[in-house]
């Protein structure tokens, strides 16, 4: 394949602007698809996609135009799933940047753009949605110009949904995006952007050819796990899965190399041949940073072993997951997981318990903080089960986020309230046109990772967008809030928060757990203490029966003895008794914000 013909590109925008929309027009106009086989979100094979409504997992796919070839990839726009976004612009030339035309510049259309900036990357801008009555593709055009520098005139005006439009973009790629660059003679480098396990078949890799050629059937080096592997097959996605002979520079395929081992093709990954291959690995991507850990534990404690195998095989498809073993005393043997958000730890829940049948709990989220201790030491905790003991800490540290939101001025006072309600402090405030301004703030991660973006949507009606990103590391006055039933603490419910908030906290979950615990055969107090010193109490009241119901009439004392007899018996069982917790109690605890 002659290198000029091909282009690379991936399509980047904010949620719901039309990227799986304009990917499926994509696939009808140039034929890729048949009308008959086309469905909506043709690319999003997830069922979970599907019902969300949203893309989780990149797709590529090659298609014909004008004598050109296509590799297109649709990237996720949630925030969460940025990291998705990098790892595909690193397989591109180019971008489709696409802007919804009645809702104009959102905080990810900003984040992504910058993205591709980062990569180099040539931007072709579009407005979509230009179909709808609230559209205004002209004013838009010129707060693209004014915030992003892309003059409006080059800016298209497409619509997604009807195909308006499209030819003249596709036309745009071939014109404005330039073909790959790559030498046919050199040794073979491929870089492996994304993976998946097939029970079948083993792992199969999306590989981008940057130099070389790979061929089926011949024996291939993993450069960075050290692994050679033979190539069963080698193919394109077209959407459907065709295999070929060989993949040449500039081309994107897949590869099935026949590896059990799912170490041996992460993301990032060199492919190299085994003989006269390439001494020199390409670079790879940077490892994210998880910024909320979680506790996942198998409601039956014998699938550790499975929840284990899950999580590799997962890891492959999602490398930005990590995970360690940890044990609890409430809930047995688990993982403690970190991940991108609130919204990539639902997804991936779920995709264990769907793709794996796994039944499982999730401990409540937690960030991660740096302790000082008193001896000059500095400790990493994720759990807060991992804290030391008061009197060893000097002082605690806690992850701040760099928060952009882009909002109607109308809503600017309840999204300031919201931010200065959550120790947020303003940065800077900017109006992007008369009618939207964009605000600047510094807020703790710990208080934007449970519920702030569904405060922010709702305070605004959805027509507020929010991104983030680090900034560093804060010292903050803060305390481990633990929850003891009968007197012992339950470690998965035992938190980190700001001290202000600490009594808050502890009698809010005092509260719902005493709605929840079932009635026990004695009293159980539950207790949320910080150090030794209780800060709120509710009690459970035991379940009674009445032991003098077969004495008719009759002596007091009889009665009186029954009584004693039974409350020396609750006594007994209240020193020995364990107080049993079902699981969906955890679950339902957990969502103390709801």
């Amino acid at each position: 394949m002659e290198l000029s013909r091909i282009r690379n590109f991936s399509i980047i925008a904010h949620i719901d602007h039309g990227k799986s929309t304009l990917s499926d027009r994509i696939l009808e106009i140039t034929g890729a698809v048949e009308s008959r086989d086309m469905r909506e979100q043709y690319l999003d094979s997830m069922d979970l996609e599907r019902e969300r409504g949203i893309t989780i997992k990149a797709q590529n796919v090659r298609v014909p135009w004008r004598d050109h070839v296509f590799h297109l990839i649709d990237t996720p726009g949630h925030v969460d799933f940025g990291y998705e976004v990098s790892r595909s612009l690193a397989a591109c030339e180019g971008v489709v940047l696409v802007v919804d035309a009645a809702q104009g510049i959102e905080a990810q259309t900003l984040a992504n753009c910058y993205l591709a900036l980062e990569h180099d990357l040539e931007i072709v801008a579009a407005l979509n949605k230009i179909d709808l009555p609230a559209a205004d593709p002209d004013r838009y055009a010129m707060e693209i110009e004014t915030v992003l520098g892309i003059p409006a005139e080059d800016i298209l005006r497409i619509s997604a949904k009807t195909g308006e439009g499209i030819p003249e973009l596709l036309d745009a790629v071939i014109d404005k995006i330039p073909a790959p660059t790559g030498n046919i003679d050199a040794p073979l480098q491929a870089l492996i952007f994304d993976s998946q396990f097939d029970q079948y078949r083993g792992v199969v890799s999306s590989v981008r050819v940057v130099n070389g050629k790979m061929r089926a059937g011949s024996k291939l080096r993993f450069m960075q796990a050290g692994a050679d592997h033979e190539a069963i097959e080698i193919g394109k996605r077209a959407p459907a899965t065709t295999p070929v002979d060989e993949l040449g520079p500039g081309e994107v395929g897949y590869l099935i190399a026949g590896i059990k081992d799912v170490g041996d093709a992460r993301s990032g990954e060199t492919v190299t041949t085994a003989s006269h291959g390439s001494t020199e690995a390409l670079p790879g991507y940077r490892d994210p940073k998880p910024m909320v850990f979680s506790g996942l534990f198998p409601i039956d404690g014998d699938d550790f072993e499975t929840l284990r195998e899950s999580i590799e095989k997962l890891k492959l498809n999602d490398a930005s997951i990590t995970y360690t073993p940890e044990s609890s005393g409430a809930l047995g043997f688990g993982f403690r997981c970190g991940f991108l958000g609130l919204l990539h730890m639902e997804i991936v829940k779920e995709r264990l318990e769907r793709e794996f049948g796994l039944a499982l709990i999730a401990t409540a989220p937690s960030v991660q903080y740096r302790v000082h201790r008193t001896d000059g030491e500095l400790v990493v905790v994720d759990n807060p089960a991992d804290l030391p003991e008061a009197q060893k800490i000097d002082f605690i540290e806690e992850p701040y986020f760099r928060v952009n939101i882009i909002t109607p001025k109308e809503y600017t006072g309840p999204l300031m309230d919201l931010c200065q309600t959550r120790r947020g402090e303003m940065q800077k405030m900017e109006y992007l046109s008369p009618e939207r301004v964009e605000l600047h703030y510094e807020i703790p991660l710990a208080e934007v990772v449970v519920d702030f973006f569904d405060q922010l949507k709702s305070r605004t009606q959805g027509y507020a967008s929010l991104d983030y990103e680090l900034s560093g590391y804060r010292r903050s006055n803060l305390a481990k809030v633990d929850l003891l039933l009968n007197g012992i603490a339950a470690d998965a419910f035992s938190t980190i928060v700001h001290r202000d908030k600490a009594f808050d906290y502890g009698r809010r979950m005092c509260e719902k757990l005493k709605e929840l615990i079932p009635r026990q055969m004695f009293d159980v107090p539950i207790q949320a203490a910080i150090g030794g010193k209780v800060i709120s109490r509710e009690t459970v009241k035991a379940r009674r029966k009445d032991v003098t119901a077969k004495c008719y009439g009759g002596d007091i004392s009889r009665k009186r003895k029954l009584l004693e007899k039974q409350k020396e018996g609750k006594k007994k069982m209240k020193s020995i008794g364990r107080v049993e917790v079902p699981g969906d109690v955890f679950i339902s605890a957990l969502k103390l914000d709801d």
